[in-house]
This record gives structure tokens, C-alpha cells and sequence, in this order.
């Protein structure tokens, strides 16, 4: 089964019709190179920094040869005020998260990662494996999206996805016949549901494969990444209403009170 695949101007209904139905799109020229390098130059700093996993532990989530970061809000202006509200973006949470939290949606992890030369297939795993007492096929919970700022290549660790495994059973194991790879030109967006298994390819080339990963998540589950520790006082008074919403300083109904005499 192929992943469908749109032109950044292809009504977001049937985007968001596909990726329900598939569990997984990828929208091309959603960046321009200008965009891209923003992105990268914003980040350059932190990804310097950034330890390269350089042993490759068959038990360990992330494979040798990798570099992430997060904390995006704060560390990158462009992906805070381009990248996560993105229209195409927010209306695939409209769609597949509000149905199941009415009261609004969040940021669920803010990464960048690198996938070095070298670097061993990712084992599959699913978005909402840390749910995992909501029997699959369950409602939707989170909704994920990969910017990719190089091409994604079947050479250079593309993203491997199982179409249609959103809707699966927990039992059933994906044969190597339903492993797809998402190859994407740079500038290019994949977005995959929660319960989809996916993982990072096989690096065998010469080149780093660099692709920030943005996911979403009902506004009522705990946020993977903790946005509040992430998030510096100062950094938060420099984001729009907009922002701060989708980032998840805000109200779900009753979840999330707070006194606004404590400073």
C-alpha cells in the first residue's frame, strides 16, 4: 500500500480524509528553502550540542548514530510561529482530535533529529504506546507530523510507516510486505496518526537526515514533553494567545487551573 501523496494546495479535506483513512500522508511544498534555513540556523546552536548516540544498542528506542533535541518553542522562532500552527496542520487536528476532545487540542513533543550515517532501522512503535491502556483500535489521541528539512531517501533513513496499522489490533505484527518508506523532498510534511507503527529507517549513506517532528495530542491527556519546564517565563511572555494555547497554557474545562496572583 502506498502513502498518498498531495501538493501543498490540495483541499485540507482530502488531506485529512486520506490520513484517516491511510494513517498516514505527505503533503509536498508546505517549505520553501528560505524557511528550511531558518529552521536549521535557529537550531544550529543546540544541534551542535546535541550527544551523538554513537553506540548502536538494539535495546535502546533511539538507533547509534542519532542526534535530537527538543524544547522547539523556545529554541526556534520559525517553527514556533510557521511550523506549529500551520493551517494544513491545524485543521488535521481539527479533524482527527477534536471529535474526541471537544474542548481543544495541544502540543504533545517538540523534536529535531538527525539521523547519521550508519544509523540502524528504528524498531516500529506507535505515537500513543505510552496509552496503551486504551485498547486498539482506540480513538484518536495523537496526530504527528515530520518537516522534513532534507530529502527524505530510502538510502538516508526515510521513515518507515504501515498504512492502515491505526486500525489494527494489538496482536497482529506488520510483515516486511507492509513496511513503506516515506521518501519526501525537502520542504515536504508527513503526518501520521497516533496509532500508526512507524520508525526511523536505515541510514546507509553518506548524508545526515534532518526532519523536526511536531505531534498533537487531545487536550486532556499529559503532554509527553513537559511545555512548562520547557517553556521559560521570559519565552512565554514573547508568545502569541494563539501559541500559548496550542502549546497547552490553557484551560481543558477544569484541567489546568491556576491563581494569577502567584508570580
Amino acid at each position: 500500500m502506498l502513502i498518498p501523496r498531495y501538493a501543498a494546495n490540495t483541499p485540507a479535506t482530502e488531506i485529512t480524509t486520506a490520513l484517516e483513512n491511510f494513517g498516514c500522508v505527505v503533503v509536498t511544498g508546505l517549505m520553501d528553502a528560505t524557511l528550511r534555513q531558518s529552521v536549521t540556523d535557529e537550531l544550529a546552536p543546540h544541534m551542535s550540542r546535541a550527544r551523538v548516540i554513537e553506540d548502536d544498542d538494539p535495546s535502546q528506542f533511539y538507533p547509534g548514530r542519532t542526534k535530537r533535541i527538543t524544547a522547539l518553542v523556545t529554541r526556534s522562532a520559525t517553527v514556533t510561529d510557521y511550523l506549529i500552527p500551520h493551517p494544513i496542520s491545524r485543521k488535521v487536528c481539527e479533524t482527527t482530535l477534536l471529535p474526541n476532545s471537544e474542548h481543544g487540542y495541544q502540543l504533545h513533543v517538540t523534536a529535531a533529529l538527525e539521523v547519521g550515517p550508519g544509523s540502524r532501522a528504528q524498531i516500529l512503535h506507535r505515537e500513543e504506546d505510552s496509552f496503551t491502556f486504551f485498547p486498539l483500535p482506540r480513538p484518536n489521541l495523537i496526530v504527528a507530523s515530520m518537516w522534513a528539512m532534507t530529502d527524505f531517501r530510502s538510502d538516508n533513513g526515510a521513515t518507515l510507516l504501515v498504512p492502515g496499522s491505526h486500525k489494527w489490533p494489538d496482536d497482529r505484527v506488520a510483515t516486511n510486505d507492509e513496511i513503506v518508506e516515506a521518501e519526501m523532498p525537502a520542504g515536504s510534511v508527513l503526518y501520521w496518526m497516533g496509532g500508526l507503527l512507524h520508525g526511523a529507517g536505515a541510514n546507509t549513506s553518506q548524508d545526515w537526515r534532518y526532519g523536526v517532528i511536531l505531534t498533537y495530542s487531545a487536550g486532556w491527556l499529559r503532554q509527553e514533553e513537559n511545555q512548562y519546564l520547557n517553556v521559560p517565563v521570559e519565552r512565554l511572555a514573547e508568545l502569541s494567545p494563539e501559541i500559548k494555547q496550542i502549546a497547552g497554557f490553557d484551560m481543558y474545562r477544569a484541567l489546568g487551573f491556576y491563581d494569577p496572583s502567584v508570580s
